[in-house]
């Protein structure tokens, strides 16, 4: 939240921002003094003192110094818990940290100078914990706040007792957490409490604290395990943009002009009145919403935020629909204006919605709303890649895949952005892929790699979802986990971040291994063995919902068949490393476990691999796996592949698990047929989402990263392009266009732009070009032909 004396201030301050912000939001990491990475930091964590650390508590720490130069360079590093907003002269520069744990806490490096003047200059922050609040994401030790300067020049900002801090009374916390959310609570300000100014340079602090001293910031791996194990952040800083509400969808008790969305029409809303207004944003969005008001002393504004509207019978229906439908909100922030002039309320962390709606309620001053909009906000993806076809409708996927990409990443990869904001590793293996392929970013998909890598229990299994207060174990992402590693050992040549990885893996599978009975397939699983939102028998699996039959009880083949894949993965990438003898060991294992499952869970009668060895339960999933697997291959795997589509009696898939049904669809030779598959997420274009869902109708999330996979698929699948080799240092492009009639792509490999053009000749010739970046050698295959291609332009005639 913050204050501004006039309108045309905070406009120019808007201008301001928006310049700026390539600058302000870089990470200078490799500035960063070496001693910081290595020693003792002469900085020190600080708190307030006479609170508790662990409660929900808001803090404003300050630090004014002077200096006698402008200077050209001022690095400084900065950490928080739970989270803080720094400011310089009353300038927002950074937000962070970096979500982590309290092992790897993240620390952001960033060069000040700018912001800086000869003389007096404040160095402020705003930090806070929710305390039992706080969302599940969110590991913490206690309130605290630390700053180090790089050198000597920057020692005089080193956080210490020459810092000040105040607790601000203005925020009330909530009386019991979300029951729908666990992405933390909404805000309440009491705008008669705020101390408004606080970031700026000649506020008054002089009734401040001295802060209280916890000990110095000590960096990982130094010394002797402490509080917070400092590591640099190491994703760039979040995008922050303005972001105007495109529409008023109706209003109760007051008319909104037009221009009212453009800044330029206030409302005006008498004293002693109650006003709805309900806004549509048009889409999907991440962002923090910002209102500007004036009087309205002691009136109540509430802002509430839905990913859609639901009607009496609490189905949402067509998204774009409003008529006899209301809010689904499942949190709200509320701001109680003091009566002054021109000030301003925005949470302290991110909203989504595309819905948003303001509840007013004034006594005895009249109010006016002068503005409302929003700070759109996501990691700061690129797209760099594009995909254009014949078909139209392509487009339309394309574009809402990508939003629900861009709306699922933040400081880490999200499930969903509204309900949990967790990262999952069943979601961060398709999300990371679209980051490979649309944005040529892997800095991400390396940092969740990382992450889940420090998530391994002492059983030898990864946690599910991490970072996260409360650990929970889906045994099967473990083996997603490897799979993610092994994409990224094909997509980038970078042998050392993956050998890192090497004792992790041997941990997961070895833990797997124990749990072979004696029919050498997997017995009785303990946890949540996940594997899709699927429904039928698996219903009896219950109350862990999306679990196999066979998962319990023993004897499995999905998730036997999933330990198959990853010990096949693994056995190429100790191949890679050297270790001949493990790889060996995971292929022999892989053989027998795939052999057994085989024997015992194969029906000839239905021409299907059952779930179970009682051949009572069939599903797509398991031969999908079968396929995966190699269990099958050439004519047989596409017969088999047949039978999956054709025979509605088999558990069908969801959303998540089509990515690895198309998958299996191109192992069996039947790629072409991938885009007379894609109706799943044309409904949902139709229903008027502008991002894909979780599940099919009904579903709970409007947007979930796992539901994006055709942006990857169109790309790596129906254009073709694909790793020949490890490190992507050779491409094999092999198109697979179905029913178009030409198609045109483009993506960024490491060496630089792969470009294919392609246009259908008579039924079975194909006609185009591509063109490669220059130490990128591949080959282009069509059906049963083969062409070499080398860097540079490549003509098609075929």
């Amino acid at each position: 939240m913050k204050h501004t004396q006039n309108r045309r201030v905070q406009l120019l301050l808007w201008c301001f921002i928006l310049l700026m912000l390539p600058s302000v939001r870089g990470q200078e990491q490799t500035k960063i003094n070496p001693s910081i990475l290595n020693g003792k930091w002469d900085a020190q964590w600080i708190t307030c003192p006479g609170v508790s650390l662990t409660d929900y508590g808001v803090f404003h720490f300050r630090k004014t110094f002077a200096l006698t130069t402008e200077p050209e360079e001022f690095i400084i590093h900065v950490s928080g818990d739970n989270r803080y907003r720094l400011f310089i002269n009353g300038t927002e520069v950074c937000k962070g940290p970096a979500r982590g744990d309290l092992a790897n806490w993240r620390f952001e490096t960033i060069d000040i100078a700018e912001y800086l003047n000869r003389g007096e200059n404040v160095l402020a922050a705003v930090v806070w914990n929710f305390g039992e609040f706080k969302p599940l994401a969110q590991i913490s030790n206690k309130t605290a706040f630390i700053v180090q300067g790089n050198g000597t020049t920057e020692k005089i900002i080193n956080s210490g007792h020459s810092w000040k801090v105040y607790k601000n009374e203005a925020y009330i916390p909530p009386d019991t957490p979300s029951s729908h959310t666990v992405v933390g609570v909404g805000n309440e300000v009491d705008g008669s409490r705020y101390p408004y100014g606080w970031e700026l340079l000649g506020f008054n602090d002089s009734g401040w604290k001295v802060p209280k001293v916890l000990g110095n910031g000590i960096p990982n791996g130094k010394f002797t395990f402490w509080d917070w194990n400092l590591v640099p952040r190491n994703i760039p800083f979040m995008e922050y943009r303005l972001q105007r509400i495109m529409e008023v969808e109706r209003a109760q008790n007051i008319q909104v002009e037009t221009h009212f969305l453009e800044g330029k029409s206030p409302l005006h809303i008498p004293a002693h009145s109650e006003v709805i207004i309900l806004f549509d944003q048009t889409y999907l969005t991440t962002a923090y919403p910002e209102i500007l008001v004036s009087g309205g002393k002691g009136s109540t504004i509430e802002i509430s935020y839905a990913e859609a509207l639901v009607d009496q019978n609490g189905v949402k229906g067509n998204r774009n629909q409003i008529e006899g439908k209301t809010m689904l909100s499942y949190y709200s922030d509320k701001f109680h204006p003091d009566g002054r002039e021109n000030s301003s309320f925005q949470p302290l962390w991110f909203r989504t919605y595309r819905y948003l709606e303001l509840t007013i309620e004034t006594r005895e001053e009249p109010l006016i709303i002068k503005d409302l909009y929003g700070y759109f906000t996501a990691y700061p993806f690129e797209e760099k890649a594009s995909f254009r076809s014949s078909d139209p409708e392509l487009q339309d996927i394309w574009d809402v895949g990508w939003r629900t990409a861009r709306l699922c990443a933040g400081e880490t990869y999200f499930d969903c952005p509204y309900y949990e904001q967790l990262q999952y590793v069943g979601d961060t293996r398709i999300q990371a892929l679209i980051s490979l392929y649309v944005a040529n970013d892997d800095r991400l998909m390396r940092n969740a790699i990382d992450q889940f890598h420090n998530s391994l229990l002492p059983i030898g299994l990864t946690q599910s979802r991490f970072p996260c207060a409360e650990p929970q174990v889906i045994p099967t992402f473990s083996l997603i986990w490897i799979e993610m590693i092994h994409d990224y050992w094909m997509h980038r040549d970078d042998q050392e971040f993956v050998k890192k990885q090497a004792n992790g893996i041997r941990n997961v599978l070895f833990w797997y291994k124990q749990q072979i009975d004696e029919s050498t397939m997997l017995g009785p699983m303990d946890w949540w063995n996940f594997v899709d939102w699927s429904f039928g028998p698996w219903d009896s699996q219950k109350p862990l919902g999306g679990t196999p039959t066979g998962a319990i009880d023993g004897n499995s083949s999905i998730i036997t068949l999933q330990y198959v894949h990853a010990l096949q993965m693994a056995s190429e990438l100790f191949e890679a490393f050297g270790d001949q003898h493990q790889a060996g060991e995971y292929r022999q294992l892989s053989q027998s476990l795939m052999k057994s499952s085989y024997e015992r869970c194969w029906s000839d009668e239905k021409g299907l691999l059952a779930d179970t060895p009682e051949k009572t339960s069939f599903s797509q999933h398991a031969n999908i796996l079968a396929i995966l697997t190699g269990m099958f291959k050439g004519q047989e795997s596409a017969d088999l592949f047949g039978r999956i589509l054709s025979d509605e009696d088999l558990t069908q898939t969801t959303l998540y698990f089509k990515f690895y049904m198309i998958q299996a669809m191109k192992e069996a030779g039947l790629a072409d047929h991938y885009l007379y598959n894609l109706e799943s997420w044309k409904e949902m274009i139709n229903m008027g989402l502008t991002t894909f869902a979780e599940t099919p109708e009904p579903t709970r999330s409007d947007c979930h990263a796992w539901s994006a996979s055709p942006n990857y698929h169109f790309l790596s699948l129906v254009t073709g392009i694909e790793p020949a080799s490890p490190g992507f240092k050779t491409v094999k492009i092999e198109p697979h266009p179905g029913p178009l009639n030409y198609l045109e792509s483009k993506i960024i490999h490491p060496r630089g732009e792969i470009l294919v053009k392609l246009k259908r000749r008579g039924k079975e010739g194909i006609t185009g070009e591509i063109i490669l970046p220059e130490g990128l050698p591949g080959k282009f295959v069509w059906r049963a032909q083969e062409i070499e291609l080398s860097s540079g332009r490549n003509k098609i005639e075929l």
